[in-house]
């Protein structure tokens, strides 16, 4: 009966750490967790609706290439024109801009095309400067939660003149799970930011190959 009694005492704490929420855990983070919590929320928004926007701006009708192209080598600037007025897609937009200067200097053709591209590519990096900083912030908050949580240990010693795991627990919570969450949220944003800025490279090379097709074909009238 002993050896019962005892082997049920020692099973009282697993169960109790068993019923540990991941929630609950996270509050035991201290007030730091909530402005690492609304970090979080923030990045998580601006991937989401950043990746949208470039995924539907960066789309290129393949077909409207294909005609553009095929009428400038014919030197048939009315369809050309045509052709791409049957898109409101950002390659349309911007070689839009481009037909209008046809006929003056390849430099301000040029020009013309990195202007309308830049403005484009600037819509799509809108907001991408908030993902740099939480991935900044969002650390160094943990760092501020590992301080606090060195201090709490301290002053619950001082308190309770007693070193054990329950008085220094508390502490050892608010440092750990803060410094864990605010890198965990910092290397999300980090990621975001560069893999977003990944797709607009990819959009800018893709345009800047498309403005050198149409600077050769412009120059090479149909023969």
């Amino acid at each position: 009966m002993l050896f019962l009694l005892q082997a049920d005492t020692v099973n009282v704490p697993v169960e109790a750490g068993e019923g540990l929420s991941l929630f609950s855990l996270l509050l035991k983070g201290g007030w730091v967790m909530i402005p690492i919590f609304l970090l979080s929320f923030i990045a998580v928004y601006i991937l989401i609706e950043r990746f949208l926007y470039i995924k539907n701006n960066s789309r290129i009708d393949e077909g409207v290439v294909r005609k553009f192209q095929q009428s400038l080598r014919q030197a048939d600037v009315s369809n050309a024109l045509a052709s791409l007025r049957t898109s409101s897609d950002v390659y349309s937009r911007i070689f839009q801009h481009a037909m209008a200067r046809l006929g003056r200097p390849a430099r301000d053709i040029e020009s013309q095309i990195e202007s309308a591209a830049n403005i484009e590519i600037s819509a799509m990096h809108k907001n991408m400067n908030y993902l740099g900083i939480i991935a900044g912030i969002a650390p160094m908050l943990g760092f501020i939660g590992t301080i606090s949580g060195i201090i709490r240990i301290f002053y619950n010693i001082s308190v309770t003149d007693n070193i054990s795991i329950g008085t220094i627990s508390e502490g050892l919570y608010e440092k750990m799970i803060t410094s864990a969450a605010g890198l965990i949220v910092g290397i999300f944003a980090y990621t975001a930011y560069h893999f977003l800025n990944g797709m607009i490279d990819n959009f800018a090379n893709r345009i800047e190959r498309e403005s050198f097709d149409f600077m050769n074909i412009i120059h090479q009238p149909a023969k």
